[in-house]
């Protein structure tokens, strides 16, 4: 049998490998893909910006398939029904009425331009993401579990996108910006693309020990300190002068649990204020709404990094 202790760092080695056998096929995106890894650890999900064919499919597919679980892929458009993503009941003139399950009944579920749809498709995520159920004509059904969506969406302002209301991109507990690779990467890209669909992936961790890993994650330690030092960031990006909307208590949660993954993947059980430093960005960029004086003036990374350099850090 195996201890506590024991049992963490055997789970810490399977997620560690998870992100080595990612690395293998995928060149670059070390960055997210260990956000990948902290979000699937602290069941959150994130958005995902940028310029399409720069293989976010690709990555969330491997992903799926090295966690032993089932991919998805949906993709967004302006006629899109809410039924379409979360499923529906049809009637069968021999068994009745049946369910028919949507595409979001999946593990790991990528959503595709998700300011494609329309406001009333996407709130069929809300409940998703935030409860992990769906609720389909009055009847409540649990989501498989581990469950983590990565949606793209398209800049705002390009012809057929619906903005985000902010209520939908705080259901979000980190967000990514994409870009173009290197002309090396694209070389190394051009390289292994005939490679990456060839390749049989085979899990390197099961569901059970996901869930398991989530569980360890939990137990990391998070003192007074640090949770005040997450609270003062957070407080402080909602005073900036630039900033008419800021982050909502999600934001603190949200910080808190990915620093807790961030702790974990390290061998800590207890968090330190440089794993907030590290997780905070992803967590904060996404919910500020600038005051439109300042839109195209500054960028909420901006903010955020000044109020990292501005707010106190405590000693441990």
């Amino acid at each position: 049998m195996f201890s506590g202790a024991n049992m963490d760092d055997l789970l810490r080695e399977k997620v560690r490998r998870v992100q080595q056998e990612l690395s293998r096929y995928i060149v670059g995106y070390r960055d997210l893909i260990e956000l990948m890894v902290v979000a699937l650890l602290s069941k959150g999900h994130i958005l995902l910006e940028g310029p399409p064919g720069t293989g976010k499919t690709t990555i969330a597919k491997l992903f799926a398939k090295l966690i032993g679980g089932e991919f998805k892929r949906v993709q967004m458009t302006p006629d899109l029904l809410p039924s379409d993503i979360i499923g529906g009941f049809y009637y069968s003139p021999r068994e009745g009425w049946k369910l028919r399950k949507g595409p979001i009944f999946a593990n790991v579920v990528l959503v595709d331009e998700l300011n494609r749809a329309p406001p009333r498709t996407q709130s069929a995520f809300l409940e998703a993401l935030q409860e992990e159920q769906v609720t389909i004509e009055g009847t409540t059904l649990r989501l498989p579990e581990p469950f983590l969506v990565l949606a793209t969406m398209q800049p705002i302002g390009e012809t057929g996108t619906y903005p985000l209301p902010l209520v939908s991109l705080d259901r979000f507990a980190y967000s990514y910006r994409t870009s173009y690779p290197t002309p090396e990467e694209e070389v190394e890209i051009i390289v292994r693309a005939d490679e990456i669909l060839d390749i049989n992936v085979k899990p390197v961790m099961s569901l059970d020990e996901v869930l398991k890993a989530q569980h360890a994650v939990k137990s990391v330690k998070l003192n007074d300190r640090v949770l005040s030092y997450i609270v003062a960031l957070v407080n402080e990006v909602r005073n900036q002068p630039e900033v008419l909307l800021g982050p909502s208590p999600r934001a603190s949660i949200a910080i808190a649990r990915g620093a807790k993954a961030l702790a974990f993947l390290e061998g800590l059980d207890y968090v330190v204020p440089d794993h907030v430093k590290r997780i905070a960005p992803y967590v904060l960029r996404h919910r500020i709404v600038l005051r439109a004086a300042y839109q195209g003036r500054i960028q909420p990374e901006e903010i955020v990094e000044r109020v990292l350099e501005r707010v106190e850090v405590p000693k441990t």
